[in-house]
């Protein structure tokens, strides 16, 4: 499978901006008379349709960069830092470098679809490829070979990397009921992610297998935000009948729960067991050390850059879909009831 070409013309832009094509025409090449909101309106069509004028794109395509690029909504977030580690690794092994794009703002201030732009005007300009992570869409325009991690829908037009996320929560459920956890309060991540669609299947078929039922009380709509984290879980506690185990859809949620806990004079694991999703560098340290499913995050970019490589340089890829398995990690945040 190769990476899908771009097919938007100077007439889709015209039609989308609501301007005659001479109009789009005079923007392209920056000409006078053309008003400050018209030319920012044509500019925002160009940028999210992803258009290039024929001349741009033959000079485009016959210009190599070597440069791969990574968007990334915020640095600051410990799940991006290990995937730019695996990037990182990927192109000193191919040959490459990388640039990396972020607008230092967490995930969840964005805005749906503020990738569009960006990937418009470094795929094929400033890179050879580019690697989208936890994009807001699945509209993302791109003439050249682009690569996504967890993205927005299971069905994407671009190969997409995931983990085994529902494998990897049906392994906690398994765990904390075991240990004899029958109420166990689960925290979503980004509802618009397959990973967090996935987390939550695990956690309710977990339950199913366990013949328990599922209330609803016990389940907090997340964003994978740390705040939230602390929010979801100060909702579980308030319950009449608390959880006795917490489930975070992953682990910067569940540092929050953790916190939370802590401020409502709780101890983990001793009156509340605590298990996060991710294996960030963070979980071995907190106290005490948190469990939680290791979904190799750095393997998540190695993968990804290895992909965008090979399409880059014209191979054909087997699938659309790329899955990097996950493992329970069990450390000293949870007890046996």
């Amino acid at each position: 499978m190769r990476s899908r070409k771009s097919t938007v013309t100077i007439q889709d832009v015209a039609r989308e901006a609501g301007v005659s094509v001479s109009t789009v025409s005079r923007v392209l090449n920056k000409k006078d008379y053309i008003a400050v909101d018209t030319y920012e309106k044509v500019q925002q069509v160009i940028d999210e349709l992803g258009y290039t004028s024929s001349l741009a794109a033959r000079s485009m395509r016959s210009y190599k960069t070597n440069n791969v690029g990574l968007l990334i909504g915020d640095l600051k977030n410990p799940f991006a830092v290990e995937v730019m580690k695996g990037v990182d690794r990927a192109i000193g092994d191919f040959g490459y470098e990388l640039i990396i794009h972020t607008t230092g703002k967490d995930i969840t201030d964005l805005g749906i679809g503020w990738e569009r732009r960006h990937v418009a005007q470094l795929n094929g300009s400033l890179t050879d490829g580019i690697i989208v992570v936890t994009p807001t869409t699945t509209n993302l325009p791109s003439a050249f070979p682009l690569v996504t991690i967890d993205p927005h829908v299971e069905e994407s037009s671009f190969p997409s990397i995931i983990s085994t996320n529902r494998a990897g929560a049906l392994s906690v459920m398994e765990y904390l009921i075991s240990l004899g956890h029958h109420r166990i309060g689960f925290i979503g991540g980004r509802p618009d992610l397959q990973s967090a669609i996935r987390r939550q299947q695990g956690y309710e078929d977990g339950l199913r297998q366990a013949n328990i039922s599922l209330v609803p009380d016990l389940i907090q709509s997340g964003d994978y935000g740390r705040k939230t984290g602390a929010e979801c879980t100060r909702k579980l506690l308030s319950l009449p009948n608390p959880p006795t185990a917490i489930f975070a859809a992953n682990d910067h949620s569940a540092i929050g729960a953790m916190e939370a806990a802590a401020e409502a004079g709780l101890r983990i694991p001793e009156d509340l067991s605590l298990v996060g999703f991710d294996n960030i560098p963070e979980t071995a340290f907190t106290q005490p050390p948190m469990t939680t499913v290791n979904q190799s995050i750095e393997e998540l970019g190695y993968m990804a850059a290895k992909i965008l490589v090979d399409l880059i340089e014209g191979k054909s890829l087997e699938s659309k879909i790329f899955k990097v398995p996950t493992e329970l990690v069990i450390r000293k945040s949870c007890r046996a009831l």
